[in-house]
């Protein structure tokens, strides 16, 4: 369990630390309700930690000499579901913020939110309108602390019809790659009739079936590919229906964290032939592609399926992406068209992904959230 900070004892805290005081502090820091922090000589130790002969673990830091130089702290409320807090704050990634002066600390949600913390940064990953409406109420309210994400924002991921429009009129600067979204409609009800409106639209078979709506269940991410008129009928709508693209079996998932970008490659279906095409009938659900068990980072593949998308392309792409959805922590699924030097396309997002699959995941995040607590100093001294 972690425990919730009280509003004193950060403050007094805080008036310790940039008043140069060397005393126990006397509060939970890093999300363990019995570890507290005390200073000794020139470090900082971890109690409950290192109190034994062996296996004594200190986190060194350096002392500020003068009473009035602060060392910049960031307190991150959290409210995330068990799984998620589960996959995300991991032992390593506590203890690297620990070390940096971060803390992570649970937001009681029995509680009334703006009663709690203060807070420097909100993360949240809960679903509902009940949340989003506390969580908006909260901005408002908290103007000076930064939210993770705006829920309108997180909102519009969630649909499969909204999260892709837009993309592929972004206008890129770097000409290394060229960004499109593969073509596709919604179905909302009786897909077996829906087949007249794939041919108006254009769509070619075979096309890939997805759940219109994400909301947190494994069915929401079950995904099907219906390689016929007939297979639409075995579908259950609401769902979107996106033109199947050949990538060669590869697909690149793409981290974003702020301004840190991760790629990882993931084995992903195989192209298909028109040979395929003409012998398969029916829908046939996908395999979980996307897991971290499907890496294809160290497989032997052709290299002009495998090499990652330049680095130039992806940061102009990024940079885009982050105006156009408001958002800061997300992945986005990416393929190169087959035969190819650098089409990509898009196919889907994802708010705040696993990024326990991540590599380095907690030192990219240790960074942000030290960015973020830097830019929040540099807001202050400026007024």
């Amino acid at each position: 369990m972690f425990g919730t900070l009280a509003s004193g004892d950060i403050e007094t805290a805080r008036l310790r630390r940039n008043l140069g005081v060397t005393r126990n502090l006397g509060f939970s820091c890093g999300g363990f309700e019995d570890l507290g922090m005390r200073l000794e000589g020139d470090n900082m130790k971890l109690q409950g930690e290192g109190d034994e002969e062996e296996d004594e673990e200190t986190a060194s830091f350096e002392i500020q000499q003068h009473p009035f130089q602060q060392t910049q702290k960031l307190v991150v409320g959290y409210a995330l579901t068990s799984k998620k807090k589960k996959s995300f704050l991991q032992p390593k990634l506590e203890l690297m913020a620990r070390r940096k002066g971060i803390c992570f600390v649970a937001i009681d949600l029995n509680r009334p939110l703006s009663e709690q913390g203060p807070f420097d940064v909100v993360l949240h990953k809960l679903l509902g309108k009940e949340w989003q409406e506390v969580i908006e109420d909260y901005q408002q309210t908290h103007p000076e602390v930064t939210v993770l994400d705006p829920p309108s924002s997180i909102q519009r991921i969630y649909n499969r019809q909204s999260m892709l429009q837009g993309m592929a009129d972004l206008k890129l600067s770097d000409c290394s790659g060229s960004m499109f979204v593969p073509k596709q409609m919604v179905v909302l009800k009786d897909s077996a009739s829906s087949a007249d409106k794939v041919v108006e639209a254009g769509l070619k078979f075979p096309l890939v079936a997805k759940p219109l709506w994400i909301d947190g269940t494994a069915k929401s991410h079950q995904l099907f590919l219906a390689y016929d008129r007939r297979s639409l009928a075995e579908l259950d709508p609401p769902l979107v229906l996106q033109e199947f693209v050949n990538h060669g079996g590869v697909m690149f998932k793409v981290f974003v964290v702020g301004d840190i970008i991760k790629v990882v490659r993931r084995f992903s279906l195989p192209n298909i032939s028109n040979c395929d095409k003409a012998k398969v009938e029916g829908a046939f659900k996908f395999p979980r592609v996307s897991s971290s068990a499907a890496s294809a980072d160290n497989a032997d593949l052709d290299p002009s399926v495998a090499e990652l998308p330049p680095k130039s392309f992806l940061e102009a792409l990024v940079k885009e992406l982050r105006t156009l959805l408001g958002l800061r922590l997300f992945n986005i699924d990416m393929i190169r068209e087959h035969g190819s030097k650098n089409v990509f396309y898009v196919i889907d997002v994802n708010y705040f992904p696993g990024y326990g699959k991540m590599p380095d995941y907690e030192q990219v995040f240790v960074d942000f959230f030290q960015n973020l607590a830097q830019a929040r100093h540099k807001k202050r001294h400026c007024k």
